[in-house]
């Protein structure tokens, strides 16, 4: 039996990563500490700690511990478990798409330029990610323009040229047009290129059409001045303000009351050549150990690491992230590195801004003037018929979408007639005696199906219990279509489209959940008392009958021939089904 208080006091005074697991085994949460007894030990004393902690804490089972030699290795340590095991109390990326690099592969005799989303240990260079693919694109095409490099992915010699050579748009290494040294140097300008070394490329550039004007090559003096325009002309949609760094990421963050967005500029040699963001769940973390965490997770596995990153608040693991990275972590306070780290905060609260627009949860607690977000929520509805066989529904909505697994469907015990107020009051009683169960968490929201009388039944059970939790119910209309949500107070929130559509789907889904589970009761009835009580036929009889038929208002309509000959019974038995039925 694994007793924490025991287990704290045997706890090292060295660095190490612990592994806080639940009773199911599951791993809540991955942390580095540079003394392991201090740092474990916080978590169960009476100190303040943030609601996502607290509630953590509440589940941790049994902890586990790995010593390491430095904190640096317990740094790297809890990167890899964190992305291995995605615990659900760490900080979590929520975005794993695979952001375009370009891929130079200098291995090859002649190297080629293309667009990848795997970055793999073969030796090429690469530059990345880029947000955009398009643009991505469009600067791969202009490259082996102004460069003339190769097209082929797949290089190899040849004995004619390709249709690119004779519009001027490769060198022909293929055929040895050019020397694997003279490529070489084109290959050595484009890397120069994607690493913001655009002056040195156009003083290169600028010797050589001194050279062909001497020499009175003036095509080729006229290719070479071209090309040093083109050259230009790229780099000057890469400019970015003043930044004078040469290999920098740049971190803004900007939050909302669900959601956190994270956007990273990338700038090499005052240009910048990409951007991305991130959204995470927002479960109050102060932005420094947001930051501290999206960090960890994002560079744990980057080859092509930033000289510097630029972040407004100040980290408390700044000095280990920087020993670990081997990169600067800056936080400006004023001039046109601070302006940038703005523009950074700036572009996330727009996107995250542009998304809130479309989240269903938000609009939610606007409309119906909530103190929080209505993250879970529960809707009941009640079926019978002419009070038999008496059932409830209840669907779960998570974050927005209804999560089946959290479903569940109730047969009434203690109510004999149609009386929907009373069962849901029952329904509700049954379910909130259930919490952090198989249920899961308490709703923050419940929506029943029906106006004012089932409110009150739903808040005569909630009373029981002495919790606070809203209920608002799901008004339809003389068309029966949903039209409005409406409080105890009796007040009509006035729904969009979106949020009418929203309602609507719960308000169908839980009805739907209802009414099957009241069929299939009143079906497995219906069976039961029709076949059943029927004398010379026995359990094997009524599944060939059914099984056959389909149903007993199949049989019903059958003749008494076919009856006798699938139930291999007399006519006179056959005769007393069709009466029975």
């Amino acid at each position: 039996m694994f007793n924490i208080q025991d287990e704290l006091k045997k706890l090292p005074e060295k660095p190490g990563v612990y592994i806080m697991r639940d009773e199911k085994d599951t791993i809540l949460y991955v942390g580095k500490a540079v003394v392991l007894k201090n740092r474990v030990k916080q978590y169960f004393m009476k100190t303040n700690k943030t609601a996502r902690i607290e509630k953590m804490v509440s589940l941790i089972s049994h902890f586990e511990y790995i010593v390491t030699d430095s904190e640096v290795e317990a740094l790297i340590l809890e990167c890899n478990l964190i992305k291995k095991h995605r615990p659900k109390y760490n900080v979590l990326l929520k975005d794993d798409k695979t952001y375009p690099y370009i891929k130079i592969d200098i291995k090859n005799d002649y190297p080629g330029v293309f667009v990848t989303r795997k970055i793999v240990n073969d030796g090429a260079k690469y530059f990345g990610p880029y947000v955009d693919v398009g643009s991505l694109r469009e600067l791969v095409d202009l490259i082996k323009k102004i460069f003339k490099i190769r097209h082929c992915k797949n290089f190899k010699s040849k004995t004619r040229e390709c249709l690119n050579y004779h519009i001027d748009r490769c060198l022909a290494p293929c055929v040895g047009k050019i020397s694997k040294n003279e490529y070489r140097k084109v290959i050595e300008q484009v890397i120069m290129l994607l690493e913001g070394k655009q002056e040195t490329i156009i003083k290169i550039v600028d010797e050589e059409i001194s050279k062909a004007a001497m020499t009175q090559n003036y095509e080729e003096a006229a290719f070479l001045r071209d090309k040093r325009n083109a050259i230009l002309n790229l780099g000057a949609k890469q400019k970015v303000s003043n930044i004078s760094e040469n290999n920098i990421d740049v971190i803004g963050i900007a939050k909302n009351d669900l959601e956190i967005c994270i956007e990273i500029f990338f700038v090499r040699g005052s240009k910048m050549i990409g951007r991305e963001h991130y959204f995470l769940n927002n479960n109050g973390e102060d932005e420094a150990f947001i930051i501290s965490g999206f960090i960890k997770q994002y560079y744990v596995d980057k080859e092509n690491l930033p000289n510097k990153i630029m972040i407004k608040e100040e980290l408390e693991d700044a000095s280990l992230i920087e020993e670990w990275l081997k990169s600067e972590i800056k936080t400006p306070k004023r001039g046109e590195k601070l302006k940038f780290v703005e523009m950074a905060e700036k572009n996330a609260e727009i996107t995250l801004e542009n998304k809130s627009k479309e989240n269903i949860l938000l609009k939610l607690k606007q409309t119906l003037k909530l103190d929080k977000l209505p993250r879970k929520i529960e809707s009941y509805d009640i079926s019978n018929t002419s009070g038999t066989n008496i059932v409830a529904g209840m669907i779960a909505v998570i974050d927005g979408k209804i999560n089946r697994k959290h479903n569940r469907k109730f047969k009434i015990k203690t109510v004999y007639d149609q009386d929907d107020p009373k069962c849901m009051e029952e329904v509700i009683t049954r379910r909130l005696k259930h919490i952090n169960d198989s249920f899961g968490n308490l709703p923050d929201v419940i929506f029943v199906d029906g106006g004012i009388t089932q409110i009150r039944a739903a808040k005569t059970a909630i009373a029981k219990y002495n919790l606070e939790i809203l209920v608002f119910g799901m008004i339809k209309d003389e068309k029966h279509k949903t039209r409005a949500l409406i409080n105890e107070q009796r007040e009509e929130f006035e729904l969009s489209n979106d949020l009418m559509n929203f309602i609507t789907n719960v308000q169908d889904e839980v009805h739907k959940a209802a009414i099957e589970y009241h069929q299939k009761l009143r079906g497995k009835e219906i069976t039961k008392s029709a076949l059943d009580k029927i004398k010379g036929i026995g359990e094997k009889k009524k599944q060939d009958l059914l099984n056959h038929f389909g149903s007993t208002e199949k049989i019903k309509n059958a003749n008494v021939e076919e009856i006798a000959k699938i139930a291999k019974i007399n006519i006179e038995i056959a005769k007393n089904i069709l009466e029975n039925l």
